[in-house]
């Protein structure tokens, strides 16, 4: 399970990351795509409402919501801790339940949004 947290808290990073590169500016959806607040009441349109529904999206995952998710991953994370031997305290399973080298259901699904990216191993699929 420690590889499975290692990896996850990775990528928790790298979302991190990029979320706060983007800044906190995504505001509303305009007449042709998302308002971006730059600069006092200056105003720049960064997607183009050609795409329906690609602007409701991009507001709906403006980098502040991103960073609160990550944070409450961070909290669960946190919360998945084992106890001798091998066995988390929350989920109350030993860390090879049901035949699988890392038993926590809560981890495993955790790191399933993350299943396309380098690393991730089919052991951990819940």
């Amino acid at each position: 399970m420690d590889d499975l947290v290692r990896w996850l808290r990775a990528q928790l990073d790298m979302d991190e990351r990029i979320a706060r590169e983007a800044g906190d500016s995504f505001r509303q959806i305009g007449e042709t795509g998302v308002i971006v607040a730059t600069e006092g009441d200056r105003a720049e349109e960064c997607a183009s409402a050609n795409w329906a529904g690609i602007a409701e999206h991009i507001v709906a995952w403006d980098p502040s919501r991103v960073l609160r998710e990550i944070e409450a991953k961070r909290r669960l994370i946190a919360e998945h801790r084992q106890a001798q031997p091998r066995w988390c305290v929350v989920c109350d399973v030993p860390s090879d339940y049901q035949g699988r080298e890392f038993g926590c259901t809560t981890l495993r699904l955790l790191a399933l949004p993350y299943a396309d990216r380098p690393g991730y191993r089919q052991a951990w699929r819940p």
